[in-house]
């Protein structure tokens, strides 16, 4: 008996299922019909021999076998999305698509303006930005060009430092003038403090050396930095942030600036073999460019 062929499409359905927990809603995901989505789950369980999913009240569970296949075919679908791109550039021309990973501030308050410059200079070059503070695998090809605040520590990777961007604690002009201004460290538990509610790997280098800031109370979490950052925009409290994006509002004031010295190494990176891709080599230096400009300011 001839065992069925799993094509790609079959995966991206699985993975859609996984995400979404209904064949249903992969369906509308995937732009497909219920019954599409069926026979493709159908299709790898013949191919694995084994259940891929268990109904329960909460949705489609995983199981084991599905468990184990994730990781090969989210693999599967960043090499697909790389290879899309990469087949939509042209040998020496700068067209195609780059798929530029960033954290939620920098993707959202910083480089916005770089990436409209870029567009402008080569308007045939489509621009893919991945916002998140989780860090996207370029060995994997999750992203073309990463923008990243900790240092790249995997092989096979170009990159370029563009500095120490500090940081400092903020709070509006509205929160100071009703709670008052503190000035010294042992004041700070007195306050509202806006912070994190789990260290990520930038949040764990900053702290490296400050084992201090890590016991401190915070009434306001939140995992999102442009959470954060609009709660001390709010006047919700005393927060940390770049110093660059709190000059940019009047009403933000800098709060025990002495005694907290803090800053973010930020680097440009991409994989090697794709420096000589024009589509990559000009997104990459033009987010040198523009991140060094930002730092100066």
């Amino acid at each position: 008996m001839t065992e069925p062929n799993a094509n790609w499409d079959y995966y991206r359905t699985f993975l859609a299922v996984l995400r979404e927990g209904s064949l249903s809603a992969a369906a509308r995901d995937l732009g497909l019909t219920q019954p599409t989505v069926g026979r493709h789950i159908d299709a790898l369980e013949a191919l694995s021999g084994a259940p891929l999913f268990l109904r329960s009240q909460q949705g489609l569970l995983p199981t084991e076998t599905a468990q184990q296949m994730k990781p090969y075919a989210e693999t599967m679908a960043a090499t697909a999305a790389s290879l899309a791109r990469a087949a939509s550039g042209q040998p020496g021309s700068v067209t195609g698509t780059v798929r530029i990973s960033a954290s939620e501030v920098i993707g959202i308050e910083v480089l916005p303006p770089i990436i409209a410059e870029l567009q402008e200079r080569h308007p045939a070059l489509n621009v893919e930005l991945s916002v998140s503070d989780a860090v996207e695998d370029l060995l994997r090809q999750e992203a073309d060009i990463a923008v990243r605040m900790v240092p790249p520590s995997q092989g096979a990777l170009v990159s370029r430092r563009i500095a120490a961007i500090p940081l400092g604690l903020h709070a509006h002009r509205r929160y100071l003038e009703r709670h008052g201004t503190p000035t010294g460290l042992d004041q700070l538990s007195s306050h509202r403090l806006i912070g994190f509610d789990r260290q990520l790997a930038y949040i764990r280098a900053i702290l490296k050396d400050k084992p201090m800031l890590a016991d401190i109370h915070f009434s306001m979490r939140t995992d999102s930095n442009l959470a954060q950052m609009a709660m001390i925009r709010a006047g919700g409290g005393i927060g940390m942030c770049q110093n660059t994006l709190a000059r940019r509002d009047p009403d933000l004031v800098p709060v025990l600036a002495d005694a907290i010295e803090l800053s973010l190494e930020t680097y440009v990176v991409m994989h090697e073999n794709l420096k000589t891709a024009a589509r990559c080599r000009v997104a990459f230096d033009a987010l040198v460019a523009g991140l060094l400009d930002y730092v100066s300011r």
